[in-house]
C-alpha cells in the first residue's frame, strides 16, 4: 500500500526583491524596508524603457543613494529604449497602444506589448538570475523570489499575481492599509515630496493631465512625445520597409488629433460621475488612467517565461 507524503512545508523565498517604478507608490514601498517597517529587499529592480520622464530618473538617482545606505541595492535592467527602437526601421517590432483612426472614421487601439517587453520579460530575467537559474536552467520548484509591488488600497483591483511559479508577488501597502494619498504624505515627510508619477514619456494612455505634466515639467520630453507622434502617424518604420499593409492613421493621444495640436487646458466636458459610467476615456476627458505597471497589466498576464514555457502550476 503506497503512503501518501504530504507536500513540504514552504521554506519562504530564497530572496526578497522590489519592482521599483521611482513613482509615488513604490517609492514608498523602498523607504518603508529602508526604515525597517517591512522586509528588507535583496534587491530594487527598476525596469528602464528608456523613455521615463526626467524627474523620475533624477528621482531614481537619489533613491539609489538612500537605499544604498540602508544596505539595499538598486538595479536598473533594460531591454532597450523604446522609442529609439520604436522608429527604427532595422529593429523588431515594437507594439505599442497607440490610437488609430481608421479609414471608416472609426476608432481603436494597436495592440499594446510594450509592458511585457520592456518592462515584465526584464524583470523575470533578472530574478531568475538572482536566484542562480539564468535561462535556459529550469528554476527548481519551491525556489522562488518574493516580489513586493506598489500597489496602493485605492489600486486593489490591479494586484495580481505573476503568473510564475518562481516569482510570487506580494502588495505592503495593501497590507498596511496605504492609498495613494497617505502615500504622498508619508514621502512629504521624508523630504521625497517631489516623487512624480512613473510612466513612459509617451504613453499612449496619459490623459490630458499627464500630457499637460509632460509639456509644462519636461519640455525636452515634450518635444520628443511630439515628434514621435509625427514619426508614427502612418505605423511603424518596421511595419512599412516590411511592406507590410497599414490601415488608418497613429496617434498617441486619445483624440487621434496631432499631440502638439491637441487643445490640453480645455476643460472635460464629462463629470466625473459620466466618466465612471464609461467604459473608456472620452477624447476629452482630463483624467490620467491607470499605465503600465508591471504585473498590474492585462497583457503582461501569463505571459510565458522567456525562451523556458515556465508559469505558474
Amino acid at each position: 500500500m503506497t503512503t501518501h507524503n504530504p507536500a513540504a512545508p514552504d521554506p519562504g523565498p530564497a530572496l526578497r526583491l522590489l519592482s521599483l517604478g521611482a513613482g509615488v507608490q513604490s517609492t514608498t514601498v523602498l523607504l518603508l524596508a529602508c526604515e525597517g517597517e517591512i522586509p528588507r529587499f535583496d534587491a530594487a529592480l527598476f525596469a528602464d524603457t528608456g523613455w521615463e520622464p526626467r524627474a523620475v530618473y533624477a528621482n531614481l538617482e537619489r533613491l539609489t543613494a538612500h537605499a544604498e545606505n540602508h544596505g539595499i541595492p538598486v538595479r536598473r535592467v533594460s531591454a532597450g529604449n523604446i522609442r529609439t527602437d520604436a522608429l527604427d526601421p532595422k529593429h523588431r517590432f515594437v507594439s505599442m497602444p497607440l490610437h488609430t483612426l481608421n479609414p471608416d472614421g472609426s476608432r481603436g487601439l494597436a495592440r499594446r506589448q510594450c509592458t511585457s517587453e520592456y518592462k515584465i520579460i526584464p524583470l523575470k530575467r533578472a530574478a531568475r538570475e538572482l536566484l542562480g537559474y539564468p535561462h535556459p536552467r529550469r528554476v527548481p520548484r519551491g525556489v522562488y523570489a518574493e516580489q513586493a509591488i506598489g500597489i496602493s488600497t485605492d489600486e486593489i483591483g490591479r494586484a495580481r499575481d505573476s503568473g510564475l511559479r518562481f516569482l510570487h508577488n506580494v502588495f505592503p501597502l495593501l497590507d498596511l492599509g496605504f492609498d495613494r494619498a497617505r502615500c504622498v504624505d508619508f514621502l512629504a515627510e521624508r523630504g521625497f515630496g517631489n516623487t512624480v508619477k512613473s510612466a513612459c514619456v509617451g504613453c499612449p494612455f496619459h490623459g490630458n493631465a499627464g500630457w499637460r505634466w509632460v509639456r509644462d515639467h519636461d519640455p525636452q520630453g515634450w518635444a520628443e512625445a511630439v515628434e514621435f507622434d509625427r514619426a508614427i502617424r502612418h505605423g511603424y518604420p518596421r511595419a512599412s520597409t516590411q511592406g507590410h499593409e497599414l490601415r488608418g492613421r497613429y496617434f498617441l493621444h486619445r483624440s487621434c488629433i496631432p499631440l502638439d495640436h491637441v487643445d490640453l487646458d480645455a476643460p472635460p466636458k464629462t463629470t466625473r460621475h459620466l466618466r465612471l459610467l464609461t467604459s473608456a476615456p472620452t477624447p476629452d476627458d482630463d483624467s490620467d488612467p491607470d499605465g503600465c505597471s508591471p504585473w498590474s497589466c492585462r497583457s503582461g498576464q501569463q505571459v510565458a517565461d522567456a525562451g523556458t514555457g515556465e508559469r505558474a502550476a
